[in-house]
């Protein structure tokens, strides 16, 4: 299956819907405040439209791939950084790769 990229922050109700999963693979990454999360999808005309009508940009998976590894990093960092009695209550963060 061929994917397309974007980032986008996710507005809630509305973001994306039923209709939207019907059409096309949907599924979000890590990304950042400023700009939102990756967003992977099946590369289809119903995609590129969903894309458009929510203002993103087309980014490469190489693209992509170096937000999510920045988004690990920094939560990692942070998990890194939690007394031992924290970080005992949840796991480290771990590598994520887009497809």
């Amino acid at each position: 299956m061929a994917f397309v990229y974007t980032q986008l922050k996710n507005y809630g109700v509305g973001f994306f819907t039923i209709e939207d999963r019907q059409n096309f693979f949907l599924r979000s990454y890590p990304g950042d405040a400023t700009n939102g999360d990756v967003w992977v999808l099946s590369d289809n005309d119903k995609s590129h439209i969903w894309i458009a009508d929510r203002g993103g940009q087309f980014l490469t998976q190489a693209q992509a791939q170096t937000i999510v590894t920045a988004a690990v990093t920094a939560a990692q960092a942070a998990w890194d950084a939690l007394p031992a009695e924290q970080q005992a209550l949840n796991p480290r963060p771990t590598a994520i790769t887009v497809p």
